[in-house]
């Protein structure tokens, strides 16, 4: 799959990059991270040109989240209400608890795989201001493609050697991930209850 996916890379360059960035951002089941890895081992050999790969990554990253912060704002508001009907003071406890976590997951959620493709619905969806919402998506989109494009970058032709150490210690880094966030948002939860 690998090496399908670099040769199709070469093949289709930034093109296809962007696409699967906006696609992947969006839900569809895309392998994001090995992707930009790849395309960062690219950069490195020469076969793809490191300022438009990266202004492209960074531009679907960043189409994908604004177009499921959209779905959020134009149709997971409407949803949510009728879920919550008769129930507005959870409904705005929620929105309280997302405007105080859920932009530093809109920044980061991308480093957990099924997070970033809710978060921009939540956040649309509670509504956060687009303002708000850009300064915190785009900068995390930024640093996530970065993270894995210098990975890719760095880790050179050793990137196989690199992507099964990943794969090993991916379920590990995913639980603690979660378990941190479970517990801030728990913290956080407690205390706004205290409020």
């Amino acid at each position: 799959m690998e090496q399908q996916l670099a040769d199709w890379l070469v093949r289709y360059g930034v093109t296809l990059l962007f696409f699967a960035q906006v696609l992947g951002i969006f839900g569809l089941p895309i392998p994001d991270e090995l992707l930009l890895t790849i395309a960062g081992v690219l950069i490195r050999r020469g076969q793809l040109a490191a300022g438009r790969t990266v202004l492209s990554a960074i531009a679907g990253c960043s189409v994908g989240i604004t177009l499921s912060y959209v779905l959020g704002r134009t149709i997971g508001l409407a949803a949510l209400r009728r879920v919550l009907h008769g129930h507005e003071a959870a409904l705005a406890r929620a929105q309280r608890w997302f405007r105080r976590m859920g932009c530093w997951l809109l920044a980061f959620g991308y480093y957990i795989p099924g997070v970033r493709h809710v978060t921009a619905i939540a956040a649309g969806s509670m509504p956060l201001e687009y303002s708000t919402f850009a300064l915190y998506a785009y900068s995390g989109a930024a640093a996530w493609c970065a993270t894995f494009l210098g990975v890719g970058y760095y880790a050179g032709d050793r990137w196989q050697e690199l992507l099964d150490a990943v794969r090993q210690h991916a379920l590990f880094v995913a639980i603690v991930g979660t378990v941190a966030l479970l517990a801030y948002a728990r913290s956080a939860m407690s205390r706004e209850a205290d409020t």
